[in-house]
């Protein structure tokens, strides 16, 4: 990898104002005098000073533009890295890249700028995947998540897990080693209790929930009986006319989505059918797949209509929403009727009472993920590894097994977390991680 140069659009395709192609590679600098005439000479092609000048293929102008060189080692991956910044074009961007190929570059694969990043020891792994975290995060939650992971947030508390664990691995093999100076019995009273709170530590560290909502979003499913106001509330929390609303019972058949961003996390809503007894086979499927909703949903919105009664078929829809994380949602708080109901959130989707107030109650039951140690799922993974190999040690610890055992399980944690930071990775790991990357990062 490291006698390659390897070039790659690492702007967005199709129109727009700028598109940027990046070289990184021992002939990035070659390439890009072969492709770049600056306008003036003066602090030609120094590196980290951005020039004017024009691209050219075969000394045909292809378009105005800036360039830049940066020397290794101060570059993102370390290498010599070039960037061309020309005008947002198809036709502009591909013409320069296939000269750029036909020079002597390689196409970039996904992810290898920044997998030459951590390759050459710019960015630990954490560090690496944080930067597909901040290309991808939909909120402000998500993207302040990713950025102290860039920070190194997650290596920081990886880091200290793994000290502490060398240092019970150093006392472990002490004991091994000087058995007359140091009992089995002596070492495991100073050593067990850290073991412990060692596993503890990552167990708790481990939110998963926080993660996936990070990641995709809180899941929120609407639902109701026909005609309580389900398809308006989605609408009303979009403020846009996502769902069709109309006084006909039963139109909607499938799952209706839509995302906003509530406080910077994204909350994705889905607008299900009416739940009632049917004997329509399409809006059976339907009512079916509200119930799926509800059982894969961070929260359930129950909707009912506050102007009447609890109906059989709203008792069974509460009975079912209360299996989850839910909000009592009452609609047509306009209306004059208004019949005893259990406690929940009035409101009225045609004045618009009470929506803040929902919005507020949904974004208080999502908390604040992303405010512990980690927050990506693999790291996690990893960690509850780790947490159980030392839980391990801990049994082999009270049971008194030998201590080349115990060190067994030390040793397992120790390498789960290195798979975190990348101290242990294997090629195939490597290749999976930054497949999800984007061409050009």
């Amino acid at each position: 990898m490291e006698n390659t140069t390897i070039a790659a659009i690492a702007t967005p395709p199709g129109k727009g104002g700028i598109a940027i192609i990046r070289l990184s590679g021992p002939m990035a600098q070659e390439l890009l005098e072969k492709v770049f005439v600056p306008s003036s000479h003066k602090n030609a092609f120094e590196s980290h000073f951005l020039m004017y000048g024009k691209a050219v293929d075969q000394g045909q102008m292809i378009d105005e533009c800036m360039a830049v060189i940066m020397k290794a080692p101060r570059s993102y991956t370390r290498e010599d890295v070039a960037e061309i910044h020309l005008h947002g074009g198809e036709y502009v961007t591909s013409v320069l890249l296939h000269a750029l190929w036909g020079l002597g570059a390689k196409p970039a694969q996904p992810g290898e700028f920044t997998k030459r990043a951590f390759l050459n020891g710019r960015v630990d792994l954490s560090r690496a995947e944080a930067v597909m975290q901040i290309i991808e995060a939909s909120g402000k939650m998500a993207a302040k998540a990713a950025i102290r992971d860039l920070k190194g947030g997650a290596s920081a508390f990886i880091n200290k897990a793994q000290e502490e664990l060398t240092d019970i691995l150093a006392g472990v093999a002490a004991s091994l080693d000087y058995p007359e100076e140091i009992a089995e019995e002596e070492a495991v009273a100073g050593l067990l209790p850290r073991v412990k709170r060692l596993s503890g530590q990552l167990l708790a560290a481990c939110d998963e929930r926080s993660a996936r909502m990070l990641e995709k979003g809180m899941e929120v499913a609407i639902v109701g009986r026909p005609n309580v106001g389900k398809s308006s509330l989605l609408n009303c929390l979009l403020e846009e006319q996502r769902a069709i609303v109309t006084d006909e019972a039963g139109t909607t058949r499938d799952i209706v989505r839509g995302s906003t961003v509530l406080d910077g996390l994204r909350i994705n809503f889905s607008d299900t059918a009416g739940i009632r007894q049917s004997n329509q086979k399409v809006e059976q499927i339907g009512i079916e797949l509200a119930k799926q909703s509800m059982q894969t949903a961070d929260l359930v919105l129950a909707v009912f209509d506050r102007g009447i009664s609890m109906t059989q078929e709203d008792s069974e829809i509460l009975r079912l929403a209360k299996e989850h994380p839910y909000l009592l949602v009452l609609n047509k708080s306009d209306l004059p009727n208004k019949p005893e109901w259990p406690n929940g959130l009035s409101i009225s989707t045609k004045t618009g009472e009470g929506i803040e107030e929902l919005k507020t109650a949904i974004r208080n039951i999502a908390g604040q993920p992303g405010e512990g140690e980690l927050s990506l799922l693999r790291h996690m993974h990893l960690a509850r590894q780790a947490a159980s190999s030392l839980s391990e040690a801990a049994d082999s610890m009270e049971i008194a097994e030998p201590f080349d055992l115990v060190a067994i399980h030390l040793h397992e944690a120790l390498y789960a977390l290195g798979e975190v930071t990348g101290e242990q990775v294997t090629d195939a790991l490597l290749d999976k991680i930054f497949l999800n990357f984007c061409v050009g990062k």
